[in-house]
């Protein structure tokens, strides 16, 4: 069995607790307007592993990343579930806390299988309307709920993200409403609060993909702390 990685991040600090090694599968079908990683939106892109291979590439990492982790982000990585979990029972195996960073887009028996071997869950919870998640991501807020739903009745630690942009979700009332979607939710520890950055820019020249957001302001930390009381 083979799997498409876009790239592979050896020392990352951002996505999961510790230091971690961050897998960025390829292909995504969401659109999101703030997307840092266009680039891993093609199915095809990237290079092509087995199952061995990319164990082994993260393996070597282990003395660095043995107090943290690894964390399958993309991309949307549960779009390879069968091979995720290949991996990541072999990683396993080796003492390696295991993350993914998902959208909750895909939720079959696969991605269940998946989710029994991970430790942790980052979920990114795009918006908080089905008009506004299907104008911003051409995708449907109901689909993320039902992942939460189903990492709640399985008892999965889950992280929430949100990455919050000035103008578009960046008002209390909107926080406010991420703070009523989520609540209830036992299995959520933390909600982590992203600002709206202009990183991927280049990206998206080089992809000659349009970005809407060029002349969009990024967050504040100011701004975002005040909006985290909110919550």
């Amino acid at each position: 069995m083979t799997g498409r990685i876009h790239s592979i991040q050896s020392m990352g600090t951002v996505d999961g607790p510790g230091v971690r090694a961050v897998v960025f599968m390829s292909g995504c079908p969401l659109r999101c307007i703030y997307c840092h990683n266009p680039d891993t939106w093609d199915f095809h892109s990237g290079e092509e592993y087995t199952v061995n291979d990319l164990a082994a590439k993260i393996l070597r990492y282990k003395p660095y990343i043995k107090d943290g982790g690894v964390t399958f982000s993309g991309g949307e990585p549960c779009m390879q579930a069968d091979y995720l979990y290949e991996v990541a029972t072999i990683l396993k195996e080796n003492g390696l806390h295991i993350a993914i960073d998902t959208s909750g887009v895909v939720l079959n028996d696969s991605v269940k299988k998946l989710l029994g071997v991970v430790d942790l869950v980052l979920l990114d919870i795009k918006m908080t309307t089905e008009d506004e998640y299907i104008r911003y991501t051409r995708q449907s807020l109901k689909s993320a709920i039902s992942f939460l739903d189903e990492l709640e009745n399985m008892h999965k630690d889950t992280w929430i993200r949100h990455v919050v942009v000035p103008g578009i979700n960046d008002s209390i009332d909107d926080i406010k409403k991420l703070g009523q979607l989520l609540s209830g939710y036992g299995c959520i520890k933390k909600i982590e609060l992203l600002p709206f950055k202009k990183l991927c820019l280049e990206k998206y020249k080089k992809l000659d993909i349009p970005f809407q957001l060029e002349n969009t302001p990024q967050m504040s930390e100011e701004r975002l702390n005040k909006l985290y009381k909110a919550l």
